[in-house]
C-alpha cells in the first residue's frame, strides 16, 4: 500500500480488543487506529473515548465504507466475520479476522475464494505464530535437537467457567450458531494451528466430539487423532469441564534424541530435555500479545515482510476442526504451512 501509515478501523469492542490487540494498531511504526464500530453505538462511542480513536460509527458497515480506513481488524464473535470480511474485500480494504476465521471451513472458502479474485490480503489472528515463545520451540525442532520426531501429544483440560452454568444467558462462545462449537472452536483452534505451525498440515484427522458436563449442548470433550508429514503421529485430547485440581496445558514431543514439553495457553517454560541435561526456557509475553502478529500484517502491507497466519492457514484449521468428529479425512496437496 502507498500510504506511509495504514490507518486501520476496527470492528468490535470486545475484551479481546481492550489489551490483546486493539492498542497495538497506535503503537507500531506506520500503523494508526482510526475508527471502531459496534451494533451497539453506546459500545463504540465508550471505546472510542477511552482509546483516543477519533471517529466510532453506529454501523459497523460505516467503518469500512470510512474513507480514512485503509483495512479493518473484525473483532466479533465468527457468526459474522464472513458477512464483514466480504464487505471488506468488496470495498478493496485488506481485512484482520478474529479467530477462528469462520464458523466452518466452508465459510472460510467462501471468504478465500472472494479474496483471491479481487486480489485482497486476508490475514487471521493466530497470533502464536508470531510469539518468541513459539518461534523458540520452532527453532529448537527445526534445528533437530530432538532428532528424529516419534510422537506428540497434546492434552489441554479445563474447568467450566462460572458463565457456563447460567442456562439462561449462556455464553456466545458455547452457542454454535454464534460461535460454530463451543470451546473448542474458542481455544482448540489456536492449539491446532500452533501445531500446524511447527509441523506442517495433517494429512490425516480423525476425532470425536461429546458433551460430558451438561452444561449446555455444544460439545466439551474431544479427541483426535492426527497425522502429520513425515507419518508424524498426534494425540491430541481437550476438556473443558475437568475438575479444577486436573487441569492441564502441555503439549509434549518426543524425539529419538530428547523430549520438549510446552503449553499453548499458560506459557509455562518451555522445557527441552536431551541427553546432556534439561534446558528450560522461561519466555515473558508481551503486554499486547497480539501486537507480533499484527506488526507483520503492517510490514507486509507496506511491502517489507510476510505475515505467518492468513486466510489459507486459518481454512485449514477451520477445515481439521470440522472434521474431528468421528469420520475420517485425507487432505490432499499438502503444503507444509
Amino acid at each position: 500500500m502507498a500510504k506511509r501509515t495504514i490507518q486501520w478501523g476496527m470492528i468490535g469492542t470486545g475484551n479481546v480488543t481492550e489489551r490483546k490487540s486493539g492498542p497495538a494498531f497506535n503503537k507500531i511504526d506506520g500503523s494508526s487506529l482510526v475508527a471502531v464500530g459496534n451494533r451497539t453505538p453506546q459500545k463504540a462511542e465508550d471505546y472510542a473515548r477511552r482509546h483516543g480513536i477519533p471517529t466510532w460509527h453506529m454501523d459497523p458497515m460505516n467503518v469500512i465504507l470510512d474513507p480514512e480506513v485503509d483495512a479493518v481488524y473484525i473483532a466479533t464473535p465468527p457468526a459474522s466475520h464472513q458477512e464483514y470480511a466480504l464487505a471488506c474485500i468488496k470495498a478493496g480494504k485488506p481485512v484482520y479476522i478474529e479467530k477462528p476465521m469462520a464458523r466452518t471451513h466452508e465459510e472460510c472458502r467462501v471468504i478465500n475464494k472472494a479474496a483471491e479474485k479481487a486480489g485482497i490480503k486476508v490475514f487471521v489472528a493466530y497470533y502464536r505464530r508470531s510469539l518468541d515463545y513459539f518461534t523458540t520451540v520452532k527453532k529448537i525442532v527445526d534445528d533437530g535437537r530432538l532428532g528424529k520426531i516419534l510422537q506428540i501429544t497434546m492434552q489441554q483440560y479445563f474447568p467450566a467457567r462460572d458463565e457456563d452454568h447460567k442456562r439462561l444467558k449462556l455464553p456466545w462462545r458455547v452457542i454454535p450458531d454464534i460461535s460454530g462449537g463451543g470451546y473448542f472452536h474458542d481455544m482448540g483452534c489456536h492449539a491446532l494451528d500452533i501445531l500446524f505451525y511447527l509441523f506442517g498440515n495433517p494429512v490425516r484427522v480423525e476425532g470425536t466430539s461429546l458433551n460430558k458436563g451438561g452444561l449446555y449442548d455444544a460439545p466439551d470433550t474431544v479427541n483426535a487423532m492426527l497425522t502429520l508429514p513425515g507419518d508424524l503421529p498426534v494425540s491430541g485430547s481437550w476438556s473443558f469441564v475437568t475438575p479444577e485440581p486436573f487441569q492441564k496445558d502441555l503439549v509434549e514431543v518426543t524425539g529419538d534424541m530428547g523430549r520438549l514439553r510446552f503449553s499453548v495457553f499458560s506459557f509455562d517454560p518451555v522445557r527441552l530435555l536431551v541427553d546432556e541435561g534439561e534446558t528450560v526456557y522461561s519466555i515473558t509475553q508481551p503486554e499486547h500479545i497480539q501486537m507480533p502478529l499484527i506488526r507483520t500484517i503492517v510490514d507486509e502491507l507496506h511491502g517489507n515482510g510476510t505475515c505467518p497466519s492468513t486466510g489459507k492457514t486459518g481454512a485449514v484449521t477451520s477445515l481439521v476442526m470440522d472434521q474431528i468428529s468421528g469420520t475420517a479425512l485425507h487432505l490432499e496437496n499438502n503444503p507444509k504451512k
